[in-house]
């Protein structure tokens, strides 16, 4: 049996800590990263927690980066971007029970949780984070730093752009565009093409104001 990869995990976050679900038998925690200094040394989860000059000590750990949230997600890029790693270090996570066609792209740096069916020719960009139970149908593409939440369906030939945000109980509509730097509320329904850097929200889904 092939032994277990080291990996660290930055940061030490929500996605962080739901991703030590997803390591199956090919990888193992070796820490968590974190900026925030209060964080750092035994987390109260019991990890340890070390600040970024871990990268360059353990240079044989692979690294799952995963910040972001409905408030930071058009940040991920510069965050990720910003720790130095070079592509061919990032891991790619996969639940042991998600269902991944053999059809399907799926890129670096990606994290996919429990129940989550990826179907032929679909793509998903490096930088990704899909939440459990979450469906992409065929030839949809996701962009790279795009966050999706559970329970999410994307519908045939849909296109989420670069650094979306795609809140959890969505469902969008097959052949829409979605683009980049969009955030989709909780719950929505998408039946109409979403503009760039735009919130929408609702049944059917429309944008938000403020």
């Amino acid at each position: 049996m092939p032994t277990a990869r080291p990996l660290l995990i930055f940061p030490y976050n929500g996605n962080g800590l739901e991703a030590l679900d997803c390591l199956g038998e090919s990888w193992r925690l070796a820490c968590f990263i974190d900026d925030t200094p209060a964080k750092q040394g035994l987390g109260k989860h019991g990890h340890r927690v070390a600040d970024r000059s871990e990268l360059s000590a353990s240079p044989n750990a692979a690294v799952l980066a995963v910040p972001g949230s409905p408030t930071s997600y058009r940040q991920r890029a510069a965050t990720i971007e910003g720790l130095g790693i070079a592509r061919h270090r990032f891991a790619r996570v996969i639940h042991p029970s998600a269902r991944i066609s053999p059809l399907a792209h799926i890129g670096v740096d990606v994290l996919i949780m429990a129940g989550v069916v990826v179907t032929g020719n679909a793509v998903i960009g490096d930088h990704v984070c899909i939440l459990p139970n979450a469906v992409v149908h065929h030839d949809a593409v996701i962009g790279d730093f795009t966050l999706i939440g559970s329970n999410v369906t994307i519908a045939g030939g849909v296109d989420i752009g670069t650094n979306c945000y795609i809140g959890s109980g969505t469902s969008v509509m097959n052949g829409l565009a979605v683009g980049s730097g969009s955030l989709i509320g909780l719950g929505s329904n998408v039946i109409r093409n979403v503009p760039a850097n735009t919130r929408v929200a609702g049944n059917p889904a429309r944008p938000l104001k403020g």
